[in-house]
């Protein structure tokens, strides 16, 4: 919690969406338009097409599996990564009415994700490691064929199912649920304050709440075929890497003394005492 006010000063009152809103957002209208960039840059490397690995008859083995929908579909996973986190943050604003906190939770939460999504389809892009279900995206009816020099394979499946066959490493869905659920796991951690050392089990299963929600929709990639265990591995861990820096980007360590609120908060506390000091 912010330092209480000293005697003989009062402590300012917390600044709402409606009085200090256009501020905070005015100060940090540079990093809006980044973020517009980073969802340009997102739809332009989705259209590229991935690298095509070397893919030979014995490799075959491991990527005949068959194909499968989406347990978790792909308009979900913004609803998980991104909805379900600022649903909770509106609500802890609607209840301390900090837009401070308001704000500056939300660019993080938006950051870690598109930050996430494109280092997510980069790495796609240029590793184009094959789905667990190649095989059939590549020959969908079941009959095969392979270069007779190179030995690799000559796909007559349709162009987008075969492009997707691609693009296994990492699990985007598994990146993105893990940056935008593991950046709600870092805000609740500040919120209900788990590392107070009073030994409260509860307050940490609430904060692991949210990864065991990401945990769950990476395992249904593997489960659907559609990545190997490698793939929902790593692109958990960089959700979760991305998710830690977008955080500490705007807000203390949850157990330190001011871990409550972001840093911009209390800059704004400590300039309001000194001016009232004056």
């Amino acid at each position: 919690m912010p330092p209480a006010a000293t005697a003989g000063s009062r402590a300012p009152a917390h600044p709402c969406l409606k009085t200090h809103g256009k501020e905070v957002a005015r100060l940090h209208l540079f990093d809006w338009i980044v973020l517009l960039l980073l969802v340009a840059m997102y739809g332009v490397l989705s259209l590229i097409q991935p690298f095509h690995r070397f893919v030979a008859e014995d490799m075959m083995v491991t990527l005949r599996y068959p194909m499968k929908n989406n347990t978790v579909p792909s308009w979900a996973v913004p609803v998980i990564a991104i909805v379900v986190p600022a649903i909770v943050i509106i609500g802890i604003y609607i209840k301390k009415r900090n837009v401070y906190d308001l704000h500056h939770a939300i660019l993080g939460l938006l950051f870690s994700v598109l930050i996430t999504a494109v280092l997510t389809v980069v790495i796609k892009d240029g590793v184009g490691r094959p789905r667990p279900d190649f095989f059939w995206r590549c020959f969908p009816d079941g009959v095969p064929k392979y270069n007779n020099i190179t030995g690799d394979v000559i796909c007559h499946g349709v162009p987008s199912v075969v492009k997707e066959g691609y693009k296994s490493f990492p699990s985007g869905h598994s990146s993105g649920c893990f940056a935008g659920l593991g950046f709600l796991s870092w805000y609740l951690a500040g919120k209900i304050k788990v590392f107070d050392r009073r030994g409260h089990v509860a307050k940490l299963c609430s904060v692991f709440l949210p990864l065991l929600l990401a945990s769950m929709v990476a395992v249904s990639r593997v489960s659907d075929y559609w990545h190997h265990w490698q793939d929902v591995f790593a692109g958990g861990l960089l959700g979760l890497v991305v998710a830690s820096f977008c955080y500490l980007q705007f807000f203390p360590l949850p157990y330190s003394e001011h871990g409550f609120w972001p840093h911009a908060y209390l800059e704004h506390i400590g300039r309001s005492a000194d001016e009232s000091q004056v």
